[in-house]
């Protein structure tokens, strides 16, 4: 039988949020979260982006202040993000599914004049949503004081370490009571973040949904052999002749960003960017442009990739392809959300090609290339081919930027390059190649845990030692994405903004 909120134990207020929004169906990180968040327990989810876990914890988090008597005005939960973007989502969700619920909430975020947020802290939220920079800013002006929370959630805990946050989130978590119940999300777990899950969580449920290398399968992936110096009339031709909606175009650099918008805004294609460096002004009409279909592209670096959160993105174009391939997952990711289909299309220059095998890698598949296009590269397709082109390439490392100011095939004469295609054709004749490729019970509140040091508490009575690792079994749960009834983490609402009909139920 199928799960439904209902099923979750969920307070009547909720429910009513919940059928407001047009949701039945719980994700599985929500079916395998929300149970033990209720309890109380600490949660490690291994999630990405569009797998629902905002409402995993905030769910939870709005009916334990509901349930739970607030001892004086004092701050009881807090939110920490890496982006604006996310930070002002995540507020949006919680308006949407409290807004039965006598509780208020705020954002925090830096790239804005402080002295609005101020006087909002100042009328005693119950949920803070913050960024770690401006967080710290007023702690030090003595405008938030964290001793009183008794939920703590850190979202995107990998992200956090990837922009350098992670001494300033261990600030504020030394800040934090020891008796609190902690959330902490994160797409990756690498060293850091575990040894910080350690630190935070005792005896955590651990959920793990959608791993990185997992890629869900109604997103069609393509690659597009290309020179260097024809990836911007490449681009320009996509978007102009094919049926493109709505899509983001990837870059690594904030300065190709911002180059690849200028070009396409002198095609007649609309087209904005968003990076780290654009105000938070800029950043958030960039964003709603976006949403409201005022442009149709949006030109992005990975710094904000995962705060991307748009209804109906058709297609995801990765102009430079990332030299972490966990980071071509969290691109495409973008599209084909909560059940829809989407296409990923990466333009590939020559130096890009141990990057397209690294991918493959990890994720599994043999990204499918096509030449449909008037700016195909046979050279480059051969050498993808060919043992002594890709394979050889890549026993270097795959985290080796390309050469960015080398055109491919420039200095060489065209002798040279009519014998090496001629041997290449040989090479690809033969040689095609392709990838193969017991939860503890009990209440949560009122244990004890890490100070920033890592130094624990008196663990809860009947809970067993914590040697450094998660106690309590992990959940698996399959890496499809959410129905279309279902919440992912996709701002809510948004169904009425576009004048589509409510979504049926299961």
């Amino acid at each position: 039988m199928e799960t439904t909120f209902e099923c979750l134990a969920l307070i009547p207020q909720l429910l009513r949020a919940l059928d407001d929004e047009g949701y039945t169906t719980p994700s599985p990180i929500q079916r395998d979260a929300i149970p033990d968040a209720l309890a109380g327990r600490d949660i490690l989810a291994t999630a990405q982006t569009g797998t629902g876990k905002t409402a995993a914890f905030t769910l939870p988090m709005l009916q334990h202040l509901h349930e739970t008597p607030a001892r004086g005005k004092n701050l009881r939960a807090l939110i920490l993000t890496p982006t604006r973007e996310l930070a002002l989502q995540i507020q949006e969700n919680l308006d949407a599914y409290g807004r039965h619920l006598p509780l208020k909430s705020t954002v925090i975020v830096g790239g804005v004049a402080a002295g609005p947020q101020i006087a909002k802290l100042r009328r005693k939220p119950q949920i803070l949503v913050a960024t770690p920079g401006r967080l710290l800013d007023l702690m030090g002006q003595g405008e938030v004081r964290l001793d009183a929370v008794e939920i703590a959630v850190l979202d995107e805990a990998d992200r956090m370490l990837d922009m350098g946050f992670i001494r300033d989130v261990r600030r504020i978590v030394s800040s934090l009571p020891a008796k609190r119940q902690t959330f902490l999300a994160s797409a990756t777990l690498p060293k850091e973040i575990t040894q910080l899950a350690n630190e935070m969580l005792l005896d955590p449920t651990r959920v793990a949904v959608a791993p990185t290398s997992a890629v869900a399968d109604n997103i069609e992936q393509q690659v597009l052999f290309v020179e260097k110096t024809n990836k911007r009339a490449l681009l320009a031709e996509v978007l102009k002749e094919q049926d493109i909606d709505r899509a983001i175009v990837f870059t690594r650099t904030k300065h190709r960003a911002n180059r690849v918008a200028r070009d396409l805004v002198k095609s007649g294609i609309s087209a904005d960017v968003i990076h780290s460096n654009k105000s938070q002004g800029a950043r958030q009409r960039a964003l709603g442009d976006f949403d409201a279909g005022r442009v149709r592209v949006l030109v992005a670096t990975d710094i904000v990739a995962r705060g991307i959160d748009v209804d109906d993105i058709t297609h995801v174009i990765n102009f430079e392809i990332p030299n972490e391939p966990e980071s071509y997952v969290h691109r495409i990711g973008r599209t084909a959300r909560a059940g829809a289909e989407g296409v990923a299309m990466s333009f590939c220059e020559e130096d890009e090609l141990p990057y397209v095998r690294a991918i493959e890698r990890l994720t599994g598949i043999e990204l499918e290339s096509t030449d449909d296009h008037r700016f195909h590269s046979d050279r480059i397709a051969t050498l993808r081919a060919s043992n002594s082109g890709a394979t050889t390439r890549l026993s270097g490392s795959s985290n080796r930027r390309p050469k960015s100011d080398r055109a491919s095939g420039n200095g060489r004469s065209d002798g040279n390059r009519s014998r090496r295609r001629g041997r290449e054709n040989k090479q690809a004749a033969t040689a095609k190649n392709s990838l193969s490729g017991n939860r503890p019970n009990g209440a949560r509140h009122g244990s004890s845990r890490s100070d920033e040091s890592g130094n624990r508490g008196k663990p809860r009575r009947g809970a067993s030692s914590h040697n450094g690792n998660p106690t309590s079994t992990t959940t698996e749960s399959p890496s499809t994405p959410a129905s279309k009834n279902s919440i992912s983490s996709k701002t809510v609402n948004r169904a009425a903004k576009f004048g589509r009909g409510r979504r049926p139920a299961a």
